[in-house]
């Protein structure tokens, strides 16, 4: 088969404004941490430092958990329309600045910007919109005629989805009449500072959206304030201990969605090509930096051959560079630390006794890259069958029976997510029934709506964001 060539074609870098600096969103306005403290953000694919940002301390937490104290007495106070036409005034902004969003996103994450562009910043806004359409049916979504705010939500977001985590924070809190502090990622907090601004483009009173940014330290202060009501939290099974350990013996109502090692089973039925498909965008979506993505491929063995030869060709067409060109697959690792985890696990692979394979793939001299890899060979006793990578790595299980593929993809202390490919409908609910994980796709994979609820068991957290059942976690019911 012929290899098409394609033109760079890069999106523009003047669409989105980056200043040299930035505070912290607190009462409605920026302002410098209290003690003066700044850190730098890099761009993954390029290392250029993007902007300075301020490092809030225990001062500013507190100074943003007492602005939204404040600001919650009349913001729940409001009639559910009134909150909603707020979120509706977000949502539409959102969508109309959204090229702008898409550049900063894939700028300071790392992720190819027809992701940031055609995923991530639809997302955002339906998920805007969607909550607003809440915000005065409360009574209704199932939990008690008169279902009361919790208070001050204190949330914290990951870097790999920064504004789509955001969204799914904010606007479900906002719509049940909470206020926020929030705390980006240290490595991507550019986007939720924007949102800021987008928060004051559309009104909103002072007070109701603090954004504080920091590293790990800031977090920790945020949750073990006495202040919080509510603590939401996306990120690591190993941070998410930590919180819990910090709020238990507390008032606090926590969400916790944590790691994933989810299972993608491919029985000998299913059509190979969108099984294929499935794979690659359920493992290389987002440079593999998904809390649910497919790194376990389970391939029923009398398909294995066929669907890996398959796959390889698949996987030498995927294009990998400038996350700001359109025809860019897979982009920037998001930071150093990253790309040392992904290569510690992958060449323990390795030294376990896996098979490693990549396509013929140039990576660039600047910034963090990893090719895309799959590893054959691999047992459930292997570290890349077990540990959560969170990287272009795909470890290829086989199995024999549906009972033993259940078996293979339970065996893991996660619980968030798998996919089951194949023609049988009976086959799609039985083993839906039988698998241990928050969602489970059918003959597709990374598909999300705002309104179907998303979250883990196990060692993925516990709790659900989306849909009606998102609404639960900030109301007192």
């Amino acid at each position: 088969m012929p290899v098409f060539e394609y033109a760079p074609a890069p999106e523009s870098r003047a669409v989105v404004d980056i200043a040299p600096s930035y505070g912290l969103f607190i009462d409605g306005e920026f302002g410098e941490a209290g003690d003066g403290k700044v850190f730098k953000t890099l761009s993954p694919s390029s290392e250029e430092v993007l902007s300075e940002v301020a490092q809030a301390g225990a001062e500013d937490v507190d100074r943003a958990v007492k602005a939204a104290r404040k600001a919650f007495t009349a913001w729940s106070a409001l009639p559910g329309s009134e909150r909603a036409k707020y979120l509706f005034r977000i949502a539409r902004i959102i969508q109309e600045r959204s090229r702008e969003l898409a550049v900063l996103e894939s700028l300071d994450n790392g992720k190819p910007i027809r992701e940031s562009r055609d995923a991530d910043l639809p997302l955002v806004a339906a998920h805007f919109f969607y909550y607003a359409g809440w915000a005065d049916k409360l009574a209704y979504a199932g939990y008690g005629t008169d279902p009361k705010p919790l208070g001050v939500a204190g949330q914290i977001i990951p870097w790999n989805f920064p504004l789509l985590m955001l969204a799914w924070k904010i606007a479900p809190a906002l719509a049940t009449g909470n206020t926020v502090v929030l705390k980006p990622a240290e490595t991507t907090p550019l986007s939720a500072l924007f949102f800021a601004d987008i928060c004051r483009q559309a009104g909103l009173p002072k007070g109701v959206v603090n954004i504080i940014t920091g590293d790990g330290s800031t977090g920790a202060e945020l949750v073990a304030h006495p202040g919080i009501d509510k603590v939401a939290f996306t990120g690591s099974t190993e941070v998410g201990k930590a919180i819990a350990r910090t709020v238990a013996g507390t008032k606090k109502k926590v969400t916790l969605e944590l790691g994933g090692k989810a299972a993608n089973i491919v029985f000998d039925d299913a059509p190979i090509d969108q099984a294929v498909e499935g794979i690659i965008g359920g493992i290389f979506f987002n440079q593999g930096h998904v809390c649910c993505a497919g790194s376990r491929l389970l391939v029923q063995e009398s398909v294995q051959e066929e669907l890996l030869d398959a796959l390889k060709r698949r996987m030498g067409t995927l294009r990998l560079g400038d996350p700001l060109d359109k025809n860019t697959d897979i982009g920037a690792i998001n930071s150093a630390e990253q790309l040392a985890r992904i290569r510690a696990l992958a060449d323990a692979g390795e030294a376990e006794g896996a098979e490693r394979w990549a396509p013929a793939c140039e990576l660039p001299t600047s910034g963090y890259w990893f090719a895309p890899t799959l590893f054959t060979g691999v047992t459930q006793a292997h570290r890349i069958a077990r540990e959560e990578i969170f990287g272009p790595v795909l470890s290829v299980l086989t199995f024999r029976t549906p009972e033993e593929a259940v078996a293979k993809a339970n065996n893991t202390p996660y619980g968030l997510s798998a996919g089951i490919w194949t023609e049988k409908g009976s086959r799609i609910l039985w083993m839906a029934n039988k698998l241990r994980a928050g969602i489970v796709w059918s003959n597709t994979f990374n598909k999300f709506d705002p309104a179907s609820p998303f979250g883990g068991y196990k060692e993925s957290g516990y709790g659900r964001e989306g849909g009606r059942h998102g609404l639960e976690a900030y109301l007192d019911v």
